[in-house]
C-alpha cells in the first residue's frame, strides 16, 4: 500500500501545484472589460485543474481511509478467530483514527480554497475584503499555498502511519502462522 499511496499522493500534489501555477498565469481578469479570450481560457483551465486537484486529493484520502477500514476489519476478525491479543486491533484503530483529523482538515482547506477562488472572481458580487482586510485574490492565493503545504504534511504523516499499519498486519500474519504450525495446519497459502 505504501507504493500505491506514494504514487497517488505525488500525483495529487502535482495536480495541486499545477493548479496553483496556472492560477498565477491568469493575469488581470478585467482585461478588455473581462472579455479577453486568453484570460478567460486560462481561468477556465485553472478552474478545471483546481477541481481535478480537489477530486484527486479527496480520492487519495478516501482510499487511505478505506485501506485502514479494510485492514482493521481483517485484523479484528483474524484476532477473534485465532484468539489473538486485542492490542493489535487497538493499535490499528489508533492509527486509523489518528489520520481522520488530517483528512478532514485537508479536505476542508481544499474546499475553502475553491470557495475563495469563486469569491476572487471579479464577476462575483460577494467579497471578503471588508472582513479580512486583504484582496479576495490574495486570500485565494494564500489559501492555495496553505492547502498545498498542509496536504504535503498530512501525506507525509499518513505514509508513516501506513508503514506502522503494515507492521501490525505482519505481526498478525506471523502470529497466525505460529498458531497454524502449532496446530498442524497448512501455512503454504499465507502471504
Amino acid at each position: 500500500m505504501k507504493r500505491i499511496f506514494l504514487t497517488l499522493a505525488v500525483l495529487a500534489n502535482v495536480t495541486m501545484l499545477a493548479s496553483l501555477l496556472m492560477g498565477l498565469q491568469i493575469g488581470d481578469p478585467m482585461t478588455l472589460g473581462g472579455r479577453d479570450p486568453d484570460v478567460n481560457r486560462r481561468i477556465g483551465t485553472h478552474i478545471l485543474i483546481g477541481l481535478f486537484a480537489l477530486t484527486s486529493v479527496t480520492m487519495v484520502h478516501a482510499l487511505l481511509f478505506t485501506y485502514f477500514m479494510g485492514t482493521g476489519r481483517w485484523i479484528e476478525e483474524t484476532s477473534a478467530a485465532y484468539s489473538l491479543s486485542p492490542q493489535l486491533y487497538k493499535a490499528n484503530q489508533k492509527l486509523k483514527y489518528g489520520i481522520l483529523p488530517g483528512i478532514m482538515f485537508t479536505f476542508l482547506m481544499a474546499l475553502g480554497t475553491g470557495c475563495c477562488g469563486a469569491i476572487a472572481d471579479p464577476a462575483t458580487a460577494v467579497s471578503l475584503t471588508s472582513y479580512t482586510g486583504i484582496s479576495d485574490s490574495l486570500l485565494h492565493f494564500s489559501m492555495a499555498i496553505a492547502t498545498c503545504c498542509v496536504n504535503l504534511l498530512v501525506n507525509f504523516t499518513q505514509y508513516f502511519r501506513i508503514a506502522g499499519n503494515s507492521a501490525i498486519v505482519e505481526a498478525v500474519l506471523a502470529e497466525v502462522r505460529r498458531i497454524r504450525l502449532e496446530r498442524g495446519l497448512p501455512v503454504d497459502d499465507m502471504a
